[in-house]
């Protein structure tokens, strides 16, 4: 099946060219790197891998994404990877989030850093807590049960269109996962690896990062409770 990565990439020079070089080519037909109004020379590193490189002026982790999404239409694909710029993820795990999808078993593939091994620090106490907190609301309001809200993920890209995608910031995840549940797509956890990433994190990294991006996220899951 004809499937797309898009890595949404903010000032992530050091780690581009590592993420795409270990994303396995066989299985995808084309990685899209979204610039995300990067200071640095993340587009050069991205173009130098061999990524068709976007830019996206309005930042933002939801923004980026939509314009990745966006590139898309018309263009065939049938299924969508998401992946994080900063190599804390395995890209050459990808084969085990598209396969389900390619056997038709399922439609959304969730990669749990929770549930797989993970280096330690790699993922922050303030990260676990949110995921528990927001898996919690999730199953009591939707009956869909999420140990993560990990970036790494593949979706059938007919499924995705389906989901309307709108947050344009943090809230892109547990959108996503909220309305998949919603809208009873066949959905699958599975563990994957992780380790620390390459340069500071933009949100877990400071303070003002994890306490912005934790209100967006609980914003997002009560205004889809009032949307139902």
């Amino acid at each position: 099946m004809k499937t797309a990565v898009i890595i949404p990439a903010f000032n992530e020079e050091q780690s581009i060219g590592k993420v795409i070089k270990d994303i396995p080519k066989e299985y995808v037909s084309e990685i899209i790197v979204v610039n995300n109004n990067s200071t640095d020379n993340t587009a050069e590193e991205a173009r130098k891998a061999g990524a068709t490189v976007l830019p996206e002026e309005n930042k933002g982790y939801g923004a980026a994404c939509l314009k990745g999404i966006g590139y898309l239409k018309g263009k065939d694909f049938e299924i969508v990877v998401f992946l994080d710029g900063d190599y804390s993820d395995y890209p050459e795990e990808l084969i085990n989030l598209v396969k389900p999808i390619i056997d038709d078993e399922q439609d959304f593939v969730l990669g749990s850093r929770v549930l797989g091994k993970r280096e330690k620090g790699a993922l922050p106490l303030q990260s676990r807590i949110g995921s528990k907190i927001a898996g919690f609301l999730i199953k009591l309001f939707w009956k869909v049960k999420y140990t993560d809200l990990g970036p790494f993920r593949a979706v059938r890209y007919d499924k995705l269109l389906s989901l309307n995608m709108q947050d344009r910031w943090f809230g892109w995840t547990v959108e996503m996962q909220i309305r998949a549940a919603k809208r009873n797509l066949r959905i699958l956890e599975i563990p994957v690896k992780y380790r620390k990433r390459i340069g500071k994190s933009k949100v877990t990294g400071t303070v003002k990062g994890t306490v912005m991006a934790s209100i967006i996220i609980f914003k997002t899951i009560f205004a889809e409770l009032f949307k139902d």
